[in-house]
This record gives C-alpha cells, sequence and structure tokens, in this order.
C-alpha cells in the first residue's frame, strides 16, 4: 500500500487551471522528486497534500486513509485533521521560516516540546542529535540572522525532523543557493534517501533530481505526463519531457 496517495486532484484559481487531473502514489521509503516548468503546479500540489490549500475535485490518501476529497461542484470534505495530517506529513518550505527570536536549537526543539510533549531537555536532546544529522552542530546558540542560506535550510529540515514524519516534503529547497550551499543541502538529502526516509522533493534543478530521488514525476500542464525512476532523466518517452529537458540544457 503506499503511504501517500492522490487521485484525480484538479485545483483552479478563478478561470486558471492549476492542477487538473493529477494521481500518482509514494511507497514508503520512496524518494519521489516533482519536476516541471515554473508555474505549473508543483508547489500548490504540496499544499494542497499538507492541507494548505483546499481541492476542488479527487482526493488524498495517507496510509490508505482518506485525508480529504472534494466532488468537483463545491463539496469539500477534510477526513483528517490537519494538525495530525502535519504530524506525519512534515514540509520544508523554501522561504525557511525559522523563528528569528530564538536560537537554532530553540527553532528545532519547539515543536517536539508543545506538540509532541517531550520534556524540554529531551526535546534539547533531539535538537543536539538532528543538528548533527544535517551538519550544523556548531550553530546551535547561533539565530537565524547569523547563518548562510544553506545553514537556514539544514536548520528547517532538522526542525521538520524533529516532528518524526512518515513523509517529508521540500519545497524547491536548493533554488535561492548558490552552488556550494546548494551542494551542503544535497548531501543532507543524499543522507535522508539513504536512511530510508520517505521524501517528496519539489525541484527545478535536473542534477538535484537525479541524485536524490529514485522515483520522478514530470508536472506540466496541470497534469502527469510522465512517471518512472530517475533514468527517465536521460531516455525521455513523452515529448512534454523531451522539450522540457531540451530548454533546461539550454539554460545550463
Amino acid at each position: 500500500m503506499a503511504i501517500l496517495e492522490v487521485r484525480d486532484i484538479h485545483k483552479a484559481f478563478g478561470e486558471r487551471r492549476i492542477l487538473n487531473g493529477v494521481s500518482f502514489a509514494v511507497e514508503k521509503g520512496e524518494a519521489c522528486a516533482i519536476i516541471g516548468p515554473s508555474g505549473e503546479g508543483k508547489t500548490t500540489l504540496l499544499r494542497c497534500m499538507n492541507l494548505l490549500m483546499t481541492i476542488d475535485r479527487g482526493e488524498i490518501l495517507l496510509d490508505g486513509t482518506v485525508v480529504v476529497k472534494a466532488d468537483g461542484v463545491g463539496s469539500v470534505s477534510v477526513e483528517m485533521d490537519p494538525a495530525t495530517l502535519r504530524r506525519r506529513v512534515g514540509m520544508v518550505f523554501q522561504e525557511w521560516n525559522l523563528w528569528p527570536n530564538m536560537t537554532v536549537k530553540e527553532n528545532i526543539a519547539l515543536a517536539p516540546r508543545y506538540v509532541r510533549g517531550l520534556s524540554k531537555n529531551d526535546a534539547e536532546a533531539l535538537a543536539e542529535e538532528l543538528s548533527t544529522r544535517v551538519r550544523i552542530s556548531e550553530k546551535l546558540e547561533a539565530y537565524p540572522n547569523s547563518l548562510s542560506g544553506g545553514q537556514k535550510q539544514r536548520a528547517a529540515i532538522a526542525r521538520a525532523l524533529a516532528m518524526n514524519p512518515a513523509v517529508l516534503m521540500l519545497d524547491e529547497v536548493t533554488s535561492a543557493l548558490d552552488p556550494v550551499l546548494a551542494a551542503e543541502v544535497l548531501d543532507v538529502m543524499t543522507g535522508l534517501k539513504q536512511d530510508g526516509r520517505t521524501l517528496i522533493v519539489v525541484t527545478h534543478h535536473i542534477d538535484f533530481a537525479r541524485a536524490v530521488s529514485n522515483k520522478v514525476i514530470f508536472l506540466h500542464g496541470g497534469k502527469v505526463h510522465e512517471t518512472g525512476p530517475s533514468k527517465i532523466l536521460d531516455d525521455p518517452q513523452s515529448d512534454e519531457l523531451k522539450w522540457f529537458l531540451q530548454q533546461v540544457r539550454k539554460i545550463h
């Protein structure tokens, strides 16, 4: 059984259709990269999967249990409490969203203390463990404004991991970083993949997608045009993916 599944998801903003019948499943331990041109609904899809946006039609399931379903004519039924879902499906945003008045340790320990119910000592011990895991332990007592972009992103990943999510979703986590800082984040992501974490990564960097994923979903025109192992990036079958990769090569 898939750990997370989306079925025939539709989403529009006014007259503009963003998602137009998206369906796919993610298995436990799978690292899945979602790629495609800008403005094609990748971030919108993640936000719908985390109940940060409502869907217009379709359904989303976690471990076979319906999270939300919509009939396409105005009826949306949220079957799972959003807070419950977000404890199991973590999300790391492109903007980091760290609390500026808290140290890295405090940022990581906050949710384990007040959501998971850990003691202060246990939450701080977890923060120290995770900071080592993402290679930022030397910055535990630092505040976000003193960190580089790569350090902020690694702190945000540690904060998400502190909730021990079943699935970790990451939205364009290297897009605002220079190549050196992006490589730091890539190393962390590769380690999470090797640990068997279930990952869903939205990215426009093809090399990043190839390195961190064992499954690629190509989103274009609000639809999944091709999906398969990462080797489809070297041997695309659909005309849409061939075109997209040609455009990427022109840039790089």
